[in-house]
C-alpha cells in the first residue's frame, strides 16, 4: 500500500478538442470539435471509463452520452492567448497567457533566417516551406541521404523542424543543430516557439522513409514564471513525462522521461503515480496529434482514444486517497477536417478527487490557467500565480 501525501497529477491528451472556440474563424477552423467530429466520422466512439467521468457533458459525442450523475466534475477551459500551438496551450496552462502569438511562416523562411543557419551550423539545407512532416520526408528523402543536407520545413504552427536520416546524420548531431538554430537562429523576432528535431529511418521494400520516436522540442524560455516554478520554489516537485520537460525548457520540472508512444507514456504515468515520492505529475500523451491528427488518420485518432479509455481504471486504482486528477488538452487536431494542422478548440476538463465519486459542472472556464491555479492551491499556494481562478473547492465539496 502506498503511503504518501496526496498529490495533483495533470494529464493532457495532445491535441483532444472539445469544439471551435468563438474565435474560430480568425484561424480557419470553423466547424471543429476534434471529439464530436471523429466520434461521428467512425459511428460512435468506446469510452465507457472516461464517460462515466462526465466526458460525455463537455461536447456531444457519439457513442458516449452525457451522464446525469457523473463520478467526476467536468467542464471545458478556453484559450485566452493567441494562437493554438502546443507551447501557447502549455504554459497558459500553467498561468502564462500570451497576448501576441509566436511567429509563423506560410511563405517559409526568410533569407535572412537560412543564411544564419548555413552561417551558424556550416551546413546547407533543403526544403524550407511548411510540409508535412511525414510528406516532405519522401518528397526530400532520398536527396538528403544523397547530399547530407538537413530538411527544414515548417507548418501552421511556429515551428522550425529540421529533419535528417539516422544514418545520414547521428541522432546527437541532430540535436546539436537543432540546439544552434533554437540560440542562434529562432531568435528576436525569429523566436519561434519550437525548433524540432525530426529523425527519420529508411526506406523500406515500399520506398517508404519513416519518422522515429526520438524527436526532441527545444522550446523558449517562458519569459515569466509559471505555477511550475513557484512549486519549486516552494520545494515541490513536478515530474514530467513525455515533451514536458521540453516545452517549459526544463524551468520547474525535475524529470520527463521520453514517451515512445501513447502506451509506454502511461505506463510512465502509473509508475511515477504509484511511487512513494509526492508532487505534481505532469503527463502529456502526444500520439493524438503527432500520429493520427496531423496525418488526418481519423480511425488511428478514435483507436487511440479508446485505448487510453481501457487505462483509466489502472490510472484510478493507483492514485490515492485525496489525489488530485486533471484530464485536458492544449489545443485541437480535427482529423476529419480538410486542413492537418492545429483546430483552435475549447478544450476538455475532467477533475476528479480521489474519494470524491460525484462531479458538479465546472462551466466554461475563461483560461486554461485555471488548471494550474487550480493546482497551486491544492499544494496550498493558492493567489501566488494569480492569473486563472480555482476550481479545487467545487471539486472536492461536489
Amino acid at each position: 500500500m502506498i503511503v504518501r501525501a496526496a498529490r495533483a497529477i495533470v494529464l493532457v491528451l495532445d491535441s483532444v478538442g472539445a469544439g471551435e472556440l468563438p474565435d474560430a474563424a480568425l484561424y480557419g477552423d470553423v466547424g471543429s470539435n476534434t471529439l464530436g467530429n471523429t466520434s461521428r466520422a467512425v459511428g460512435g466512439l468506446h469510452l465507457p471509463n472516461l464517460g462515466r467521468l462526465g466526458l460525455g457533458n463537455v461536447t456531444s459525442i457519439m457513442g458516449v452520452p452525457p451522464q446525469p450523475e457523473p463520478t467526476a466534475s467536468w467542464g471545458r477551459n478556453a484559450e485566452a492567448s493567441h494562437g493554438k500551438d502546443t507551447t501557447t496551450g502549455h504554459w497558459e496552462m500553467m498561468g502564462l497567457r500570451l497576448d501576441r502569438p509566436f511567429p509563423t511562416y506560410p511563405h517559409g523562411f526568410p533569407p535572412e533566417m537560412m543564411r544564419a543557419f548555413q552561417r551558424e551550423t556550416g551546413l546547407g539545407w533543403l526544403g524550407n516551406r511548411p510540409a508535412s512532416g511525414t510528406q516532405i520526408i519522401q518528397e526530400l528523402g532520398d536527396e538528403h541521404v544523397r547530399s547530407g543536407k538537413p530538411i527544414v520545413y515548417t507548418s501552421a504552427d511556429s515551428v522550425f523542424q529540421i529533419a535528417a536520416h539516422e544514418d545520414v546524420m547521428p541522432i546527437e548531431e541532430l540535436y546539436r543543430i537543432c540546439a544552434v538554430a533554437r540560440t542562434r537562429v529562432c531568435v528576436g523576432e525569429h523566436a519561434v516557439g519550437r525548433v524540432i528535431a525530426r529523425p527519420f529511418i529508411g526506406p523500406d521494400s515500399g520506398g517508404v522513409y519513416t519518422r522515429t520516436h526520438r524527436r526532441r522540442d527545444f522550446a523558449l524560455q517562458p519569459p515569466e514564471p509559471t505555477v511550475l516554478d513557484i512549486l519549486e520554489g516552494e520545494g515541490v516537485r513536478c515530474f514530467g513525462i513525455g515533451k514536458i520537460g521540453e516545452i517549459f525548457a526544463w524551468r520547474g520540472i525535475c524529470e520527463s522521461p521520453h514517451s515512445t508512444d501513447n502506451m509506454n507514456g502511461f505506463d510512465h504515468l502509473l509508475e511515477r503515480v504509484s511511487g512513494a515520492e509526492p508532487g505534481l505529475v505532469f503527463a502529456n500523451l502526444v500520439d493524438f496529434d503527432m500520429v493520427w491528427g496531423h496525418r488526418n488518420d481519423v480511425v488511428g485518432y478514435a483507436g487511440g482514444l479508446e485505448a487510453v479509455d481501457e487505462r483509466v481504471p489502472e490510472l484510478l486504482g493507483a492514485m490515492v486517497e485525496g489525489d488530485l486528477l486533471v484530464v485536458t488538452a492544449d489545443h485541437g487536431c480535427d482529423p476529419t477536417t480538410a486542413s492537418t494542422d492545429h483546430s483552435r478548440e475549447y478544450t476538455p476538463l475532467i477533475a476528479k478527487v480521489k474519494g470524491v465519486d460525484r462531479g458538479v459542472d465546472l462551466g466554461t472556464r475563461p483560461t486554461f490557467a485555471d488548471v494550474g491555479e487550480t493546482v497551486a492551491d491544492f499544494y496550498g499556494l493558492a493567489g501566488r500565480c494569480a492569473r486563472g481562478t480555482s476550481f479545487l473547492k467545487e471539486v472536492r465539496d461536489a
